[in-house]
């Protein structure tokens, strides 16, 4: 994991990740009580000017008594006629929806496939995630941005999918939990199934939620993310194969689980805290020859939910 400071775009800074884990579960201040003991209820009422067309789009809409934002991004020929696939791509900390965007190139993978990409922006630059950062009620957030997708994007409700990197993808793991029935896939990218939630046997989908994620040897925080695949795995008995050779001394591990779902796990042993095939200057990471966007959409396509 880097351990010097890194420039996302000026003024903003992104700081790295050991240096947040006095963070976990701290108040920013800002957002402490959000709703609670509030009238009215958290609305999410669409704004007018939220019209479903090609291109990006930036979208505020009231929750919890703030103003949150995300932005939609729809390939080009798209029309609310096609059920599309949805991704969810969540940035670092702090950051927001514009820098994962950059970052991961999802944009231009879902002009090509033919996918919604939605990048919702943190309270504060950041997500409250499992062990960082804020008390937003960010699960309810992004659940409701995705119930508006459905509703109004007409986004397909059983190609709904959740990636992201760092805070991002720790993110990632808190939805495939507290968000149940939402997801079919999510692929976190250097960042785990970590903190005191995930330690309990409890603390799993109540459906099924295929996982791919990526560990960098180099990152920091590898050591917790190892430890996270195990007990993702003993939690969800998932039974795992030989690892595989992909590139160079990149590995793949497939493993089958309880209820359906699989978890694959890429271990790239000369990664840092990045973006595996992403050319950005601060998170991003060619060298190893793997291409986590690509492999992620993949894996994206390959799974959806089972009609209820």
């Amino acid at each position: 994991m880097p351990t010097r400071p890194l420039r996302i775009a000026a003024p903003t800074l992104l700081i790295p990740l050991a240096l947040l884990i006095p963070l976990a579960g701290c108040d920013t201040g800002s957002d402490k009580d959000d709703g609670v003991g509030k009238s009215p209820k958290p609305s999410a009422s669409r704004p007018a000017e939220e019209t479903p067309r090609p291109g990006d789009q930036k979208v505020t809409m009231a929750w919890q008594g703030k103003q949150r934002v995300y932005t939609v991004h729809a390939p080009p020929g798209y029309t609310p006629t096609r059920s599309l696939p949805l991704v969810v791509v969540m940035h670092p900390y702090p950051a927001d929806g514009a820098y994962a965007a950059q970052l991961t190139g999802f944009d231009a993978k879902a002009d090509k496939e033919g996918f919604l990409v939605a990048y919702p922006d943190g309270m504060d630059q950041g997500y409250n995630a499992l062990i960082c950062c804020g008390s937003a009620d960010d699960v309810g957030f992004i659940g409701a941005m995705t119930k508006r997708l459905v509703d109004t994007w007409k986004a397909d409700p059983r190609r709904v999918y959740a990636t992201g990197i760092s805070n991002g993808g720790d993110m990632a793991f808190k939805l495939a939990v507290e968000l149940p029935g939402t997801l079919a896939a999510i692929a976190p990218v250097s960042g785990g199934y970590i903190g005191p939630d995930a330690q309990k046997p409890t603390y799993t989908p109540k459906t099924p939620v295929s996982v791919a994620t990526f560990i960098g040897g180099g990152d920091g925080f590898a050591g917790d993310f190892e430890r996270g695949v195990t007990s993702w795995s003993e939690h969800l008995g998932c039974k795992a194969a030989r690892p595989k050779k992909v590139t160079g001394t990149t590995t793949r591990t497939e493993a089958k689980c309880r209820d359906g779902s699989e978890l694959v796990t890429y271990r790239l042993p000369d990664m840092g805290h990045n973006w595996p095939g992403s050319k950005d200057l601060t998170m991003g990471e060619t060298a190893t020859g793997v291409n986590a966007t690509d492999i992620i959409w993949e894996f994206f396509a390959a799974h959806q939910k089972s009609a209820s």
